[in-house]
């Protein structure tokens, strides 16, 4: 006699709604102890192995590698033997022992989150995902529900296959919307294709990132102000800083990081969200700084939690630390969440300036261009200075421009003058 249950697809992140499978970590008919990882998945966020809570043996796996499966979607189930099953006192089912050794460590535990048991007696078949056949588009048809002739006629002369069309109308009636629209979706993949090139599957961190940023366009009404500044002196107050120290020297970003925590503290009404359900503004009383880094699987966006208790050497120890875990895929999830504002430095893509998109649903992102020797007026003479380029794109929901400006004007009166800073 065998009990099995059903792991599913966990909740791992906040406002995470679907994984894609990225690697499989058991087989069918595999033994797995508890807490095992069973499976690869990459989120919005990161990816991760996700360890399943049950000890036994893999009856099913559920997805290839590359579907994209919503949270609460079956991944395995697990055949446990009557032997490996526990009664608690209040006769709930339970989990116990490793079982691999002579002797296995008994420990009590309840049924987790994200695993349901499926009593039974014979064996289960979860509910297999569709089939990939090589070349085909996984197109699903049904039956064709009662169409007028004209809408079929239209269908036909145009070669589009019924089955394929989604009706809109009473009943899932097929009209001729409907089918004029599947038309001209077919033409234009057609004319695509004529085109030549490939198309590239938008899933997985790509999806993340433009799902987020869309979702930011449409919901933000982001406004943009630049200045100019002279970064002179700042870039000489790092090399004084930095005098003698072969370790833990303190990066131009961490100076950028720490004069973006002042203007937070500063300007609060920047450090906020808009929570579009009670109509609130939420000002955040700590400032958790995110900021882009850039790596082979993508844009990320780690974030320094309560920076605003720390000093410039300890945001340049914290940047480095997280920007190393992203490149090398280990961040946890707590470390891409939570951020109250955004410092992008795209100034190392070489560029003076841009109109990023806030990352919703923050309310700002200070962005910062190259640094570069231009002629600028210093003193009353004319003379070659370090020169950068500030913006500031923020929600116009949250403050109006004169608070902006004065954000932005604070960042630039401390990047021409940072010793107002330390």
């Amino acid at each position: 006699m065998s009990q099995v249950f059903e792991f599913l697809l966990p909740d791992i992140g906040e406002g995470l709604t679907e994984a894609e499978i990225v690697r499989w970590l058991v087989d069918v008919g595999d033994r797995v102890r508890a807490d095992q990882p069973v499976v690869e998945v990459e989120t919005a966020k990161a990816t991760v192995e996700l360890p399943c809570p049950y000890q036994g043996t893999v009856d099913s796996r559920v997805g290839d590698v590359g579907d994209v499966l919503p949270v609460g979607s079956v991944l395995v189930t697990v055949a446990v033997a009557a032997t490996e099953l526990e009664c608690s006192d209040d006769s709930a089912k339970v989990l116990v022992g490793s079982g691999v050794s002579s002797a296995p460590v008994r420990r009590r535990g309840r049924v987790r989150a994200g695993a349901v048991p499926v009593p039974r007696t014979t064996s289960l078949c979860a509910q297999p995902a569709p089939s990939r056949d090589s070349g085909s588009s996984a197109l699903v048809t049904t039956p064709v529900a009662v169409v007028s002739p004209l809408v079929r006629r239209l269908a036909r002369d145009n070669g589009l296959d019924l089955r394929a069309v989604q009706g809109t109308g009473t009943d899932g009636v097929i009209t001729r919307a409907d089918v004029k629209r599947a038309i001209t979706a077919a033409s234009q993949v057609d004319s695509a294709d004529r085109r030549g090139g490939e198309r590239v599957p938008i899933r997985g961190m790509r999806k993340a990132v433009a799902d987020k940023l869309s979702r930011s366009r449409r919901e933000i009404p982001d406004v943009t102000c630049w200045v100019d500044v002279d970064a002179t002196e700042l870039l000489a107050a790092r090399d004084v800083l930095n005098a003698g120290a072969e370790a833990n020297r303190i990066s131009l970003l961490a100076f950028l990081a720490r004069i973006c925590v002042a203007a937070a503290c500063q300007y609060p009404e920047l450090n906020s969200t808009v929570d579009v359900e009670r109509q609130e503004i939420v000002r955040f009383s700590a400032v958790n700084l995110g900021f882009a880094a850039q790596t082979e699987k993508g844009l990320f966006v780690p974030v320094v939690h309560d920076a605003h208790k720390m000093t410039t050497a300890d945001l340049s120890v914290e940047i480095a630390r997280l920007t190393q875990a992203a490149r090398a895929g280990t961040l946890a999830l707590s470390e891409l969440t939570g951020g109250t504002i955004t410092l992008n430095n795209y100034g190392g893509y070489g560029v003076d300036g841009s109109t990023p998109i806030i990352n919703h649903p923050e309310a700002a992102m200070l962005g910062v261009g190259r640094i570069v020797a231009k002629p600028w007026v210093h003193e009353g003479e004319l003379a070659v200075r370090k020169v950068v380029q500030l913006s500031l794109t923020f929600d116009h929901r949250v403050c109006d421009g004169e608070v902006a400006s004065g954000f932005l004007r604070h960042v630039a009166d401390r990047v021409e003058q940072p010793l107002k800073l330390l």
